[in-house]
């Protein structure tokens, strides 16, 4: 048989065989914490086919059903699952429109501020001397705030920058912002350590000595090198910028009522926990636990297998 003639394996084959594919097929959590992040993944992006109701339509919200239990519970209604808010809200359908929102500002806020960690980490371990000082005293700087007073007051500036009409519509791009302008540091110090390294070795200096230029020699030589601990980071990071989200919306610095995230869930159903109505924070909160415990166990996981020294 010509050589050309033999099927080349595919991509989910050459992985399952790859080290990293066979850690995650023998590894019950990992496999089993993905499997749960799917579903939840799955399950807020296509809300609009799943939720029984777009709690954002006021055509959909009936204030009859107010505060109706959830269906197991003595008063529960079909199709109101988990309940209904006071407004007559499915909570269900809050909830999946919620994680979506909370899903996006996460993600976009980490790879806003891996980019910002890394550019930076890639500049100061290249060039050193004052460049490395002026940038990792930056970076000392911020880490001598809280974490959570930094996004704070970095929300606080961007909306007072905002004219009043463009706050609320924007809010999503503030609560970004404020975080990734809270958590790049880790990523600038870890690609600033591996940076130093790889500077020293034959290949960048070939590439120095005939002229090549920085930006190419960090982008097509140094970074690819330095992206196994950052995506380790990166997957960790990802649960605390979810959980900081919620935070913020949580203290009323977030999202806002019209388009809420868990957090803003959060906040609103802690207001009538003492008056009965306990589904409203405990089913927005199980939701978010569930989508930073998948997060952590698969970021665990994930360091573990990229890890040469416990394989």
């Amino acid at each position: 048989m010509p050589a050309d003639a033999v099927k080349k394996p595919g991509r989910l084959r050459r992985f399952l065989d790859s080290d990293i594919g066979w850690s995650f097929c023998h590894t019950p959590v990992a496999w089993l914490s993905a499997l749960v992040l799917a579903l939840l993944v799955l399950s807020a992006l296509f809300a609009p086919l799943v939720a029984p109701q777009n709690p954002y339509d006021l055509t959909q919200i009936f204030i009859d059903k107010a505060e109706i239990p959830p269906i197991w519970q003595s008063g529960g209604e079909w199709p109101f699952l988990l309940g209904t808010d006071p407004q007559g809200r499915d909570v269900l359908s809050a909830i999946l429109y919620g994680s979506r929102i909370s899903l996006i500002i996460g993600f976009a806020a980490v790879m806003v501020s891996m980019l910002i960690g890394v550019s930076i980490g890639l500049t100061a371990g290249f060039y050193g001397g004052r460049v490395d000082n002026l940038l990792m005293r930056l970076g000392d700087t911020v880490l001598s705030i809280p974490t959570l007073l930094m996004a704070i007051l970095v929300s606080a500036i961007f909306r007072e920058m905002l004219p009043p009409a463009l706050r609320e519509p924007f809010s999503a791009v503030v609560l970004v912002l404020s975080i990734a302008l809270t958590s790049w540091v880790q990523y600038a110090r870890t690609v600033r350590a591996l940076t130093m390294v790889e500077r020293r070795k034959e290949y960048v200096l070939a590439a120095r000595i005939i002229k090549v230029p920085a930006t190419r020699i960090m982008g097509r030589h140094i970074l690819p090198n330095t992206m196994t601990p950052v995506l380790v980071s990166a997957t960790l990071n990802l649960g605390l910028a979810i959980l900081s989200e919620a935070t913020l919306s949580f203290l009323g610095v977030g999202m806002p009522i019209t388009q809420p995230s868990l957090g803003t869930l959060i906040r609103i159903g802690n207001q009538y926990l003492f008056s009965g109505s306990w589904w409203l924070v405990v089913f927005p909160s199980l939701q978010l636990g569930l989508i930073v415990l998948s997060v952590n166990l698969l970021g665990d996981w994930l360091r573990d297998a990229l890890n040469p020294k416990l394989r």
